[in-house]
């Protein structure tokens, strides 16, 4: 499978997947009713949102219509769409394009190796406080 550019349109920063859900789940907003579903969750500026629906229009994810004074937004891909994509990715970063790598590893709980052990301190072989001769001394007036 030939791996997909970093800079697909499919591929949607954490942000950009939020407004994109909450478009999803209404069909189609304006910038006002995204924010609104996301404020509970992240509480975000309506500029922020704005940008970030701008993007994806540039990036042809989202369409939009001018309504009055308002732009409403609808989705021009679904979520199965961008599920696909991100899915495609995880399995060719992580499990070499093998679907069954990613089946097994799921089948497994998780990894197959134990994490190592952080090695025991115990008080005689801590580390001792630095002595105040040795620690660094911050000039008031510079703070």
């Amino acid at each position: 499978m030939a791996r997909k550019s970093r800079n697909h349109r499919l591929d949607l920063p954490a942000l950009e997947l939020e407004c994109m859900k909450a478009l999803w789940a209404r069909g189609q907003s304006t910038v006002h009713g995204i924010r609104a579903d996301l404020l509970p969750v992240r509480p975000l500026a309506y500029t922020t949102v704005m940008t970030v629906m701008d993007r994806l229009t540039r990036k042809g994810v989202v369409g939009r219509e001018k309504h009055g004074r308002a732009h409403v937004y609808r989705p021009l891909v679904s979520d199965a769409e961008v599920r696909d994509f991100t899915l495609d990715r995880l399995v060719d970063d992580f499990f070499r394009g093998s679907r069954d790598r990613l089946r097994r590893h799921l089948e497994g709980g998780g990894s197959q190796r134990p994490l190592p052990e952080a090695p025991e301190v115990s008080p005689r072989n801590r580390p001792a406080p630095p002595s105040p001769s040795t620690q660094r001394v911050i000039d008031p007036s510079l703070l």
